[in-house]
């Protein structure tokens, strides 16, 4: 799949000055397209910091928008706080309004713009090559005054922004500029320029000016070469069923049991073959972030394909809001450790952890990680002599650093989670040690974790301690996994895969708390022998001065 955003950035000081007063920033934040220009008061004594700092506080503020916040309700929100701080600090540092600058910005989501300007920096949208202007001008409509604000950030205790929305097109272009640009170049020469991107046009300002600017110029643009799949699957219109029962027929798949207890997946027949059906949760119907959080689920079992997973995928016409997965009749891990009650052979042990890690490894390639690693999650597949493994629930995959909350099932999650740490390749790690030290002891290294808990982690038993029948190699891979400190977990999947791989190349692994002999017992008993010959000698010396 192609880029969802394309874009482009360019900008430059007009002549004689060594610093410009714009700021700028076009970036992504999640599955959104932000793009932010500010030009700073140039007669304002702080017009250039207001710049940055409001470049700054817009972009934080939509790292840590709220989910339930629209992209508008963010933007409206945010222009105002940081009016309202940029004006107190100008009265308290300088007894006036000094902090002062424009703001355009556009944040792109799916095919929905949102925007918003103070000043005088344009936003322009190029369809089909023509250009339309997004925005609105806050600049005094005398003539010979043209250049004079009429609003600003910062220079006022409220403000009356511009606000503007758009449904986009793939192939649309977005250009955001200062207006350095506007001063040089015509609306003509603006449209017939700006599929080719911010560096042309400031190019061709720079030619018609000798490059002699008279104003700084910042130029960003923005290509939308497709709808994100995400929120395209989100507008579709598509029923959710308030209740399912076994003989209900869906697009031809005929419900046969409900696999758990919430009824919301089914085991269904279609054609005499057995799948597996997920609908979206009830509450899907009201509560938005349960809908992106199942279309997201959706989608990110659609895209994934690989023998780590079962095959899932999302019908073309369908009527309702659910998709499909193999139905794999297998017990899971879960399962076989609760009914058999004994840990899994090491040569078992030692598969399921190259199974996770290349999985991990396999979701990594596509910036994911599983995010709720467990026993429940993997399920034992019998073929032929050689077990296999397979690992399900799409409804925890997120893109890695994605998340600071504590998602996932706490017994396995990495000490950091709990306190604001993003779900990474290191606390993904700490849940696969977690597994295979569940699955060859029986017990969890940090006991029970209940949900809302905030546990305080003691230093576990040595997996040989529980179950003698596992090598010192194995248990110094698993209880370096689990290492509390990440500075002394193993930090990619490779460097664990490897130490499976390779058990003669392991060293051995000791937690540097423990007393030195359960650490090592040989140099304990070494450190000792030559402290009592060292005690004697001491000893006899005295004995002899004193005769």
């Amino acid at each position: 799949m192609q880029d969802t955003f394309q874009y482009c950035e360019a900008s430059a000081v007009a002549q004689g000055k060594t610093h410009g007063d714009d700021a700028h920033l076009i970036t992504r934040t999640g599955d959104a397209c932000l793009a932010i220009v500010c030009d700073g008061v140039g007669s304002a004594r702080a017009g250039a910091q207001a710049a940055q700092r409001v470049v700054k506080y817009m972009h934080n503020t939509f790292k840590r928008r709220p989910k339930a916040w629209s992209l508008c309700k963010t933007l409206a929100v945010a222009v105002e706080n940081i009016n309202r701080i940029l004006y107190r600090e100008g009265m308290d540092d300088f007894e006036r309004p000094e902090f002062l600058t424009t703001l355009s910005m556009v944040v792109v989501e799916g095919d929905q713009l949102c925007g918003v300007n103070v000043g005088d920096s344009p936003v322009y949208l190029l369809r089909d090559n023509t250009l339309i202007q997004l925005s609105r001008a806050h600049a005094s409509d005398q003539p010979g005054m043209e250049h004079v604000l009429t609003q600003a950030i910062g220079a006022a205790e409220s403000v009356s922004p511009y606000f503007f929305t758009e449904t986009l097109l793939p192939g649309d272009r977005l250009l955001l500029c200062s207006d350095g640009l506007t001063a040089v170049l015509s609306m003509e020469e603006i449209q017939n320029l700006a599929h080719a991107g911010a560096h042309a046009l400031l190019k061709l300002a720079q030619q018609k000016t000798h490059s002699a600017l008279p104003d700084d110029t910042t130029v960003l643009t923005c290509q939308v070469n497709e709808i994100h799949p995400v929120k395209a699957l989100k507008q579709l219109t598509l029923a959710i069923p308030e209740k399912l029962k076994a003989g209900d027929v869906i697009d031809g798949y005929q419900l046969v049991k409900s696999l758990i207890q919430n009824e919301r997946t089914w085991m269904a027949e279609k054609d005499g073959e057995r799948f597996v059906l997920k609908f979206a949760p009830v509450e899907a119907r009201r509560d938005e972030r349960v809908l992106d959080a199942f279309v997201h689920e959706a989608w990110s079992a659609n895209r994934i394909e690989g023998k780590f997973f079962p095959k899932a995928w999302i019908p073309e016409q369908r009527s309702a809001r659910y998709y499909v997965m193999e139905y794999i009749a297998a017990p899971s891990l879960r399962f076989r450790l609760d009914t058999k009650n004994k840990p899994l052979k090491v040569e078992d042990a030692v598969e399921l952890g190259v199974f996770l890690l290349k999985a991990e490894q396999f979701l990594l390639g596509r910036d994911l990680v599983h995010g709720d690693l467990k026993p429940e999650n993997i399920l034992l597949v019998p073929k032929e002599q050689r077990r296999q493994y397979k690992l399900i629930d799409f409804g925890s995959v997120v893109e890695v650093f994605s998340t600071t909350d504590r998602a996932g099932t706490p017994s396995y999650l990495a000490p950091e989670r709990f306190t604001g740490a993003p779900i990474s390749e290191s606390t993904e790690l700490f849940a696969v040690g977690v597994v295979l030290y569940e699955a060859l002891t029986l017990q969890l290294p940090y006991g029970e974790i209940e949900p809302f808990q905030t546990p305080r982690f003691k230093r576990p038993k040595p997996v040989r301690q529980l179950n003698p029948h596992v090598p010192n190699w194995l248990e110094a891979v698993v209880m370096r996994a689990i290492e509390l400190d990440p500075e002394r977990r193993y930090e990619h999947y490779s460097e664990m895969l490897f130490d499976l791989k390779h058990p003669e190349r392991v060293a051995p692994h000791m937690d540097p708390s423990m007393p030195l002999l359960e650490r090592d017992p040989l140099a304990f008993y070494k450190w000792g022998f030559w402290g009592l010959l060292l005690l004697n000698i001491v000893l006899l010396i005295v004995l002899f001065q004193g005769k």
